[in-house]
């Protein structure tokens, strides 16, 4: 299904022309109304694009850039927790007789200078560095993760705006249609052919019609201030949003693909992945943890006038309350891991909730597309044009006359609405996938 966003106009343009035809206006009327057909079309400023927008927030989001930082420190930790421990310098006074500190009195006094060095137990530091590793990967998970949730944020106020714009283009049409009604209900009723209530009527609606544009336009406002933050834009920036889109509605994929896709390209669900794979690897050093850790050390003592001495050292704990140490921390990480087990199953559960939703949204809002599309508006295109010649003849009162009118206008902007969100439930079905790749090939 192709349709291009000038579907509104053309029958805006097209009941202008009959009442022009049929109630023949002056020439005068006619002038005006094609005066203000043209202004109408102007546009200041610049479009932004959908791609546009969505290209500046992951350029320049200040949330987004500390997700960044956030990743690039925790680069940094694999080499720190997989190196050896720093060795110690070792200085010592051995054997010094205090009586005067004399380094000749004895034969065992010496100044000693030896290194030493701490070694954990086999596997404990390739464990630790392979733990950083994947809290870093799932670190980076929440990059993708916030990037997607600011990509939907773009797409869902961008066609809101487009919304509210195509809405108060419909009003501002309705305005001038009924000012046209109001001139026409006048002239019948200054010949005798109308009433005082049509023209009394016209004018109640359009004060109704003025009221809807100040609701809308200030709603805009709300939105654009909205979508200029987002942006990191300044809040007096003006947002332009093309009304000639190309509005072809893909078809995706079946709810189970989706999921299934979901599983492997949602952000969170991998952050989660890689979490739990950090967890395992704490859980195994929490066992590593019944083994001793050892530290080597070598001693040269110095003697003033004599041989000097050599020192070898070797040392290491002993695990000997595992009862309160090593079983309470191997029980505290096999808890940990199972949390985070239970935390991707829900996750799974929920991205599977937000799918559905997703897909009814989208199935909802295409199909009211589709008929008012190809149903709706074209059948109240002809109550109008029907209700038009029964007034000429005096065969339809004014009041039905007008109410056939706003109801096709109000079909119009709930036409629009639906468009608008079509799109917003597929941006938020590729959010809910963590893909954009959701559609059938």
């Amino acid at each position: 299904m192709k349709v291009l966003f000038k579907m509104n106009f053309k029958y805006i343009k097209r009941t202008q022309a009959l009442l022009l035809i049929v109630l023949v206006f002056d020439g005068s009327s006619l002038h005006a109304a094609e005066a203000k057909s043209g202004t109408s079309e102007i546009k200041m400023g610049k479009y932004t694009t959908l791609s546009g927008a969505v290209k500046r927030v992951i350029k320049i989001n200040p949330g987004l850039e500390a997700k960044r930082s956030q990743y690039n420190a925790a680069l940094q930790i694999p080499d720190q927790v997989g190196a050896l421990p720093e060795p110690q310098l070792i200085l010592n006074a051995l054997s010094l007789p205090l009586d005067g500190f004399s380094l000749t009195q004895t034969p065992m006094t010496q100044l000693q200078m030896g290194i030493s060095q701490q070694f954990p137990y086999p596997g404990k530091l390739d464990l630790q560095e392979e733990v950083a590793i994947k809290e870093s990967l799932a670190s980076k998970e929440s990059i993708y993760s916030n990037s997607k949730s600011l990509i939907r944020q773009v797409k869902h106020l961008w066609w809101q705006l487009f919304y509210i714009d195509r809405a108060l283009d419909t009003v501002e049409s309705n305005m001038e249609l009924m000012e046209e009604f109001i001139d026409v209900a006048e002239t019948k009723y200054t010949v005798g052919q109308g009433l005082q209530q049509e023209v009394l009527l016209a004018h109640v609606e359009l004060a109704k019609l003025e009221d809807s544009k100040i609701q809308i336009t200030g709603m805009r406002e709300r939105v654009e201030a909205d979508f200029n933050a987002l942006l990191s834009q300044d809040a007096a920036t003006r947002v332009f949003i093309n009304k000639n889109v190309d509005a072809t509605l893909p078809t995706v994929q079946s709810l189970a693909q989706l999921v299934k896709q979901a599983h492997s390209a949602r952000p969170e669900i991998r952050q989660a992945k890689f979490k739990i794979e950090a967890s395992e690897g704490r859980v195994e050093l929490a066992e590593k943890d019944y083994y001793p850790d050892f530290k080597l050390g070598a001693v040269y003592g110095w003697r003033k006038e004599r041989t000097g001495l050599a020192n070898v050292k070797f040392s290491m704990n002993l695990p000997f309350n595992t009862e309160k140490r090593q079983d309470r921390k191997k029980d505290q990480r096999t808890h940990e891991l199972l949390n985070k087990k239970y935390v991707l199953a829900d996750l799974k559960d929920s991205v599977s909730k937000e799918i559905a939703q997703a897909m009814a949204d989208f199935d909802r809002a295409s199909q009211q597309m589709l008929i008012y599309q190809d149903r709706i508006l074209p059948q109240a295109e002809q109550t109008v044009d029907s209700m038009l010649a029964g007034y000429q003849v005096n065969k339809v009162d004014f009041l039905n006359l007008l109410r056939s009118q706003l109801n096709l206008f109000n079909f119009q902007t709930q036409y629009w609405q639906a468009l608008s969100a079509a799109n917003q439930a597929i941006a938020a079905l590729e959010y809910a996938v963590g893909s954009e790749a959701i559609y059938e090939q």
